[in-house]
């Protein structure tokens, strides 16, 4: 009773718990999703569902470990001061290496995925780009708005979410009505399809990264446990219905043999947005999925890029001016933008890099944090993670085996559909 009454009075006025769950749900979902039908086209869709359920829990369960150590500290501290303070300074120079290596190879996994899908779009009107160039001009119209200032980020953004639930639900709801159930649960091609599983998982991980906002959750909410666990756990089940979704308006309309030739096209967004456009009954419809897509990949852009220039103008000490803000805006968008020119179709690649990292940053070290942290506090009665250690171990010994499966399909020894 105590507990719940120092919750109430740590808790802010007028902060609603679906305020929390949408930021959750909004920094989860985003273009990565179109990966998953292109890596899940090898196990299918039982096995996909099943993937993501796990790696939903383990995410899950490694936020909220992070939630915990985060409590230990005044609300605002950053994700960099809970490891300086609770791991030393070693982990704290891996994990801020591994944030920075994430956030720089989503900026071009979003160049490439969004010089696809503006070159296919393009191609809808009758105009052809060559893909790198559709992928500069996607960077420079994005870049700039960054550069004006956070502000043009947020209600450029808020503009985008919106647009992005309405056509999500426009175009996904006709393709669910369309879709042929024996597509779905009995595929085509002999071949087995658990042994696909392994190389997928990162790009799972990928879908699920929300961690950078917790302590932002705490910040806004203050010491609430009970809210933030309701809106980490709500944001994150709202990612997983709209994933399941997704499979299954993409694996029941795509035929498993077609993937092949998209997986041999790169997988990048513009080509599977291609396949269902041709699937799809009319061309009001097509424009729908084609606007999502769009959408998607600005809004990811505009949220890791604002990100990583924050990062960077912190780390390099550039200030706001305007000349400071074009330091920032060189070293934040010239990198991944020279990337996205020398290789336009990197999209999944980048994405199973990112989970690499991921790895470290969102998984690894929440549970070593909050390990450390109840050594350190050991007369706590604040939230606690249930499981004790056998949890922490389990969430651990994923981020051990998911980046592991990465370096292992890196290096061809997982098998792969193609």
């Amino acid at each position: 009773m105590a507990n719940h009454m120092n919750a109430a009075k740590h808790k802010p006025a007028g902060k609603s718990l679906l305020g929390g769950a949408m930021i959750i749900a909004g920094t989860t979902v985003g273009a990565g999703m179109f990966s998953l039908p292109v890596v899940g086209a090898g196990m299918w869709f039982g096995y996909s569902i099943l993937m993501l359920l796990g790696i939903w829990f383990c995410m899950l369960m490694s936020g909220l470990l992070l939630l915990e150590t985060n409590l230990h500290f005044e609300p605002g501290a950053s994700f960099d001061t809970l490891s300086k303070q609770t791991l030393g300074q070693f982990w704290r120079i891996v994990n801020g290496v591994s944030i920075a290596f994430v956030l720089y190879i989503l900026t071009y996994a979003y160049i490439s995925g969004g010089g696809s899908i503006v070159n296919h779009s393009l191609q809808g009107m009758g105009v052809e780009l060559p893909q790198s160039v559709a992928g500069l001009v996607f960077a420079i119209v994005l870049a700039s708005i960054v550069l004006i200032s956070t502000k043009a980020v947020d209600r450029i953004t808020t503009i985008m979410l919106g647009g992005m639930i309405i056509t999500f639900f426009l175009a996904i709801g006709n393709l669910l009505i369309e879709i042929d159930v024996t597509k779905l649960l009995e595929p085509d091609g002999n071949s087995s399809f658990s042994p696909y599983l392994w190389a997928a998982l990162p790009f799972g991980l990928a879908s699920f990264g929300y961690h950078g906002n917790v302590p932002s959750l705490v910040k806004y909410y203050g010491k609430d446990s009970s809210t933030i666990i309701k809106a980490i756990f709500v944001g994150t089940f709202i990612a997983l219905v709209i994933y399941a979704c997704w499979l299954v308006a993409t694996m029941g309309n795509i035929p498993r043999s077609q993937f092949i030739d998209i997986i041999a096209q790169g997988g990048n967004m513009g080509v599977l947005v291609g396949a269902l456009s041709e699937v799809m009954a009319s061309s009001w419809l097509n424009s729908m999925l084609t606007l999502f897509a769009n959408l998607a990949v600005a809004s990811s852009f505009l949220g890791v890029t604002l990100g990583l220039f924050d990062y960077l103008a912190d780390l390099f000490g550039f200030d706001d001016s305007r000349s400071g803000r074009m330091k920032t805006a060189l070293v934040t968008f010239v990198p991944p933008t020279i990337l996205g020119l020398l290789f336009p179709d990197g999209f999944l690649v980048a994405i199973g890099f990112a989970a690499l990292a991921a790895t470290v940053w969102a998984v690894i070290v929440p549970a070593l944090m909050a390990y450390k942290s109840r050594q350190l506090f050991p007369e706590s009665t604040g939230f606690r993670v249930i499981g004790g250690t056998p949890l922490i171990i389990l969430v651990v010994l994923f981020g051990i085996v998911t980046g592991a499966c990465h370096l292992l399909a890196m290096a061809n020894l997982l098998p792969q559909y193609s």
